[in-house]
């Protein structure tokens, strides 16, 4: 069963100004990116997607912030605006620098589908090897009211035991999608050395002659 607790911190709102791209293709992103800007679609609710840059710098600065669930009020220099949370962040893999993002447009109030961070605190049995077996939960959560994170608590957990999805505390409003029975993190006895009387015996068997 899931517990509820009543606190959480939601992702804050930030707001970032963007303005409509209509240079397409790979030639125009890459003008995009040369001039310090992440191309960008802004798309839901049955709405035509929309293309446009943002700043790359601010992009990068939000979803550090924020993480993949950052809230952000963009704000396009036409006059139109529109909140969203990012669905797809593309990077360069080897400079780590955000090339594309798709935006997806949500409403106060709506529920939606995402997935959100682990984060275990708390300290388990002395000795104990902690192995994490899921990094994230997949939840419905109002788009406006979505933590940072969920914790898990892992204090005073035994050696060779483990904490499932279900015996975990949500924020209030939060519906955990992820199946209850699978194992958010199990502690185990770390490999100790070979005891010392050991190591000698097979290293005289290993010297023996053979008969």
């Amino acid at each position: 069963m899931l517990l509820e607790k009543q606190g959480s911190i939601s992702v804050s709102e930030v707001r970032i100004s963007a303005e409509p791209r209509t240079d397409f293709g790979k030639g125009g992103a890459r003008r995009t990116r040369r001039a310090g800007k992440v191309p960008a679609v802004v798309y839901g609710h049955g709405e035509k997607p929309r293309h446009i840059s943002l700043p790359g710098l601010e992009l990068a600065a939000a979803i550090r912030k924020g993480g993949a669930n950052q809230l952000i009020q963009v704000e396009v220099t036409d006059g139109t605006r529109e909140l969203v949370i990012p669905k797809d962040i593309q990077r360069d893999p080897i400079r780590d620098e955000i090339v594309h993002a798709d935006l997806l447009i949500v409403r106060r109030g709506e529920t939606i589908t995402t997935d959100i961070p682990i984060s275990f605190t708390g300290e388990v049995e002395k000795g104990g090897l902690v192995v994490h077996e899921l990094n994230t939960l997949s939840v419905e959560a109002e788009a406006t009211h979505i933590p940072e994170s969920i914790e898990v608590s892992i204090e005073g957990l035994a050696i060779g035991s483990q904490r499932l999805v279900s015996e975990i505390e949500v924020p209030k409003g939060i519906t955990v999608l992820t199946d209850g029975e699978q194992v958010l993190a199990t502690v185990s006895e770390p490999r100790g050395e070979e005891p010392a009387e050991d190591a000698e015996g097979e290293a005289e068997d290993a010297a023996a002659p053979a008969e």
